[in-house]
């Protein structure tokens, strides 16, 4: 199995700029691994707002922008076992639920519906922007904080995956470390 992941980007700036930090500080760890980043529509408009688009671009290649739930054909890839996994982070209550609902009307849910299909799985490593019910701040593109109510369906989405064979849930971005551990072992690949 090749040493490669792909990294799926929804629309949610949630600890978004961690997450790339994070993502690049594993890309210099792991230099053999090829680490392949997916947009969703949505995702590709929230990059451009950060301002992350050329540090996506100079790390990791130019990202593959999501035309339709095919389009690129990463369901495809996942299933003949191209990446050792795929991980949806920051990914959206959108994202979640549609997943977790079985909806597969867009790239990313698609590709996690897919991998999921493969016996054993392919790992599907989710990091949902709304984890636990209650109240959240977060940073838009100007710094500012916004504070978001997170509903009681947002967390039911997320348990519904949690208890899917082959999702894996990620807490934040500190956990994306040990993900590739477990997956890559210690220094990257195998």
């Amino acid at each position: 199995m090749p040493d490669r992941v792909a990294w799926g980007i929804t629309g949610s700036g949630d600890r978004l700029r961690e997450i790339v930090a994070e993502m690049r500080r594993l890309a210099g760890r792991y230099p053999e691994v090829e680490i392949r980043v997916f947009l969703s529509r949505a995702g590709e408009e929230v990059v451009r707002m950060y301002g992350l688009w050329e540090e996506l671009e100079g790390t990791f290649g130019r990202p593959a922008v999501e035309k339709g739930p095919n389009q690129p054909f990463l369901a495809g890839a996942l299933q003949r076992g191209s990446y050792r996994f795929l991980l949806i982070a920051p990914a959206t209550s959108n994202t979640v639920a549609k997943i977790a609902l079985g909806i597969g009307d867009s790239l990313l849910s698609n590709s996690a519906l897919q991998a999921l299909k493969v016996y054993p799985p392919v790992p599907v490593c989710v990091m949902p922007c709304d984890l636990e019910e209650g109240f959240t701040v977060t940073r838009l593109p100007s710094g500012e904080e916004l504070r978001l109510r997170i509903r009681r369906e947002d967390v039911e989405n997320v348990e519904r995956l949690r208890r899917m064979e082959g999702v894996e849930i990620l807490r934040g971005p500190e956990e994306l470390e040990p993900l590739f551990r477990k997956h890559l072992g210690p220094g990257g690949g195998r």
